[in-house]
């Protein structure tokens, strides 16, 4: 038998031939090309078909993950014990997500896996939070383990040199720039990111922006915003925040090599501010002691959610969103509250430690364990 040839095919025989391969290549192409998007779906992450951020929040008698009072790095705006809360079940929540578990959180693991590595947060007060929630379960695995602390500008260091880790708090409420110029005051650069050159060189990154975005009055941080060369006195804060966030993430685009850094957004952390939000009409955090019931929040989503999703969406370098929105929501017992620290304190924005900034970093745990 002679071996095949398509030289002896009709002509018509011959350009369905070679229209079969042109179509079995295109349908390899687009198969590849869907997997890299899956690989890279920073809206939805999830690990083994499990999403880790839908479910809810049960009682666990091995928590909290560490003691506040043995952790040396604590700050007194967030160590509600020893600011005085009386209630203690808080600190025995465990996040469960639908039908799977996370892996547990293991210091040890952790501190084999980040050998030798730098990680940074970069933020306002609720990265801090995070920043803070880290170090201490790091601690809470070395105890007695040497540590250094170093400040430099707006960059507070953790050390371990034995385990050649440090973890970074890099303070940036806009993580655009935010400048002080003669003769007009402050401005908001919206277009700037300057202040990027100080997340350079590290090996993981964690970002967060949205608060101070809607900050007015006393609170308001600048004088004027610059958008597109020009001075303006404000502008719709949803929209900043999206030209911001974009700005941002044109400066991960140009400089971030996903084969050496890794790339997390922290997502938006809710405020517990009116009790209406959870069908609790006149309340506030204060006084909550159990998480809401569930896995849904009668509240939507803020809408800052819905523009760091479409901005995420439209990267091509890959970045992990840990959407910790909604399972934060359910967590009106959470806060500071009174318990702040301060004469007139009354905080339901930020978290009590430990609490839920401890979730946030299992999350984070659980996505560089599993990869």
């Amino acid at each position: 038998m002679q071996p095949f040839s398509i030289i002896f095919l009709p002509t018509m025989q011959r350009f369905c031939y070679f229209l079969s391969l042109s179509l079995l290549f295109l349908l390899s192409w687009l198969q590849h090309s869907n997997a890299d998007v899956e690989h890279h779906d920073t809206m939805y992450p999830q690990l083994d078909g499990c999403d880790f951020f839908q479910g809810s929040w049960v009682v666990d008698d091995s928590y909290p993950l560490y003691d506040s009072s043995t952790c040396p790095f604590i700050k007194q705006g967030f160590d509600c014990q020893k600011n005085g809360r009386p209630d203690k079940l808080y600190l025995k929540y465990r996040w469960q997500p639908n039908g799977c578990t996370l892996p547990r959180f293991n210091g040890k693991d952790f501190l084999k896996r980040f050998k030798g590595k730098k990680i940074m947060f970069v933020g306002d007060s609720l990265s801090e939070n995070q920043w803070l929630s880290l170090i201490c379960m790091v601690h809470a695995a070395i105890p007695q383990a040497k540590f250094s602390k170093t400040f430099k500008g707006d960059l507070i260091t953790i050390t371990w040199p034995d385990y050649g880790l440090s973890i970074t708090l890099c303070h940036n409420v806009f993580l655009v720039d935010l400048v002080n110029e003669k003769n007009v005051g402050r401005v908001l650069k919206i277009d700037s990111i300057e202040g990027g050159k100080l997340w350079k060189g590290q090996d993981t990154l964690i970002f967060n922006t949205w608060h101070w975005w809607t900050h007015s009055g006393s609170l308001q941080p600048w004088e004027y915003i610059e958008i597109g060369g020009k001075l303006i006195k404000d502008m719709d804060r949803l929209a900043a925040f999206k030209r911001g966030l974009t700005t941002w993430s044109k400066w991960v685009e140009f400089n971030v090599n996903p084969a050496q850094t890794k790339v997390f957004y922290q997502g938006v952390s809710p405020v517990h501010n009116f009790g209406q939000d959870w069908n609790e009409k006149s309340a506030t955090c204060q006084g909550q002691t159990k998480p809401v019931k569930g896995s849904t929040y009668p509240m939507a989503l803020p809408p800052a959610v819905a523009t760091v999703k479409e901005v995420l969406r439209k990267m091509k370098k890959p970045v992990t969103l840990l959407d910790i929105t909604l399972l934060s929501q359910l967590r009106k017992d959470g806060h500071p509250s009174i318990y702040a620290g301060g004469v007139e304190s009354h905080d339901c924005s930020h978290w009590c430690l430990p609490g839920v900034p401890d979730t946030w970093n299992h999350l984070l745990y659980a996505f560089v364990s599993r990869r």
